[in-house]
């Protein structure tokens, strides 16, 4: 073979190559996270405020060893960027990569805590922080969970969304997190975490949140984006929920892991007499259970399908004619309006809800129709 036709193939298959890796990258981005609103960096804390959006991407069958690159690590990042404090309201803790992290932040003198729940308190990971001294509060098994999934870093960045900290949520399960920079969206998380830190859990939890409608100022974009802050029980987060729903013009779509509230599907069911096109996704397992609203709302005329997910489809998500998404840790039954500890956030941005209606579209391309 002559040097040049041994140069013109290395070239091309360096091209190739350079066409596969942009490609990938393409791909990580679509799936996995997108960088919207300012898309800031977590160790610039000047930059004005920001929203991320990451998704997971489970893959069928489960391969456990593929389990590498998810979600998990903007969070990793986050907490190793951190340099005065750390906070962790966490439903379940069991990715060694979130430990790790944590433990990484403990040992060079950032103070870490953690609040979790009585049924995970079990858990290694959880043995491991409190062996390096970290400190844990756990909410008893009293009725309801400490169900939140939400981190604290800095008083500046807030980390949320249905995503458990867990390898199920991270892998198998369809899940999603938003990463904010905000300082006043940080004070009302972290007034939220010193009430369960405290031991205050349920009903007896305070109504204090310092900024119910936090602003998100995108500079560079010129935008000003409305968040409004709930946490349950003590926030009665369907009366803020509901008024969202009934105030659809065009369209509403839901991803709902657990929907047993007959309130907030009337909201639906009467929208969708008015002409909105309502349709939604609720995880199959559930959607035959006591009091679930999947029957009903089919009955009333409205689409709704059992997921494709051989896991579990684990989002509690709205999305109200393309400019508003309801997400967090609540999902849309009795039991997180009155029991558990729970967030949730309703963020008005038609760039947030496209990349919602994105994940929609994915998860409603794989449910049973």
């Amino acid at each position: 073979m002559s040097k040049r036709r041994a140069r013109t193939e290395w070239t091309w298959r360096t091209v190739v190559l350079l066409i596969v890796f942009l490609l990938l990258a393409w791909l990580l981005r679509e799936f996995a996270g997108i960088d919207l609103l300012g898309g800031g960096e977590v160790t610039d804390t000047v930059a004005g405020d920001w929203i991320a959006v990451y998704f997971t991407t489970p893959r069928y069958p489960d391969d456990p060893a593929l389990h590498t690159g998810s979600v998990d690590l903007h969070l990793v990042d986050l907490i190793d960027a951190a340099q005065q404090r750390v906070d962790v309201a966490a439903y379940q803790l069991n990715l060694p990569t979130v430990t790790d992290a944590l433990l990484r932040a403990h040992r060079r003198g950032v103070q870490v805590r953690l609040v979790t729940d009585g049924e995970y308190e079990g858990e290694e990971m959880v043995a491991r922080l409190r062996r390096a001294g970290v400190p844990v509060t756990v909410r008893p098994k009293d009725g309801g969970i400490m169900h939140n999934k939400f981190v604290v870093v800095d008083g500046a960045w807030v980390w949320t969304g249905s995503w458990n900290l867990t390898e199920n949520c991270t892998y198998r399960n369809n899940n999603n997190a938003v990463l904010i920079a905000s300082r006043h969206l940080a004070e009302d998380y972290a007034t939220e975490f010193e009430e369960l830190f405290s031991g205050k859990f349920g009903p007896g939890s305070p109504k204090n949140t310092p900024y119910p409608t936090v602003v998100i100022e995108v500079p560079e974009k010129a935008l000003q984006v409305p968040v409004e802050v709930y946490f349950a029980p003590e926030d009665k987060v369907a009366s803020h929920l509901i008024p969202v729903l009934s105030g659809a013009r065009q369209s509403i779509r839901f991803m709902a892991f657990s929907f047993t509230s007959q309130d907030i599907a009337d909201a639906l069911m009467e929208r969708a007499r008015q002409g909105v096109s309502v349709e939604g996704v609720v995880e199959g397992r559930s959607a035959d259970a006591a009091y679930a609203q999947y029957a009903r709302l089919q009955e009333a005329g409205v689409p709704v399908w059992k997921d494709g997910n051989p896991y579990l489809l684990h989002h509690k998500v709205f999305i109200v004619d393309g400019e508003t998404v309801v997400l967090g840790s609540y999902n849309f039954t009795g039991n997180a309006e009155k029991d558990n500890d729970e967030n949730l956030l309703i963020i008005h941005n038609p760039e947030v809800a496209q990349a919602f209606l994105d994940e929609y579209a994915r998860v409603w391309q794989q449910a049973e129709k």
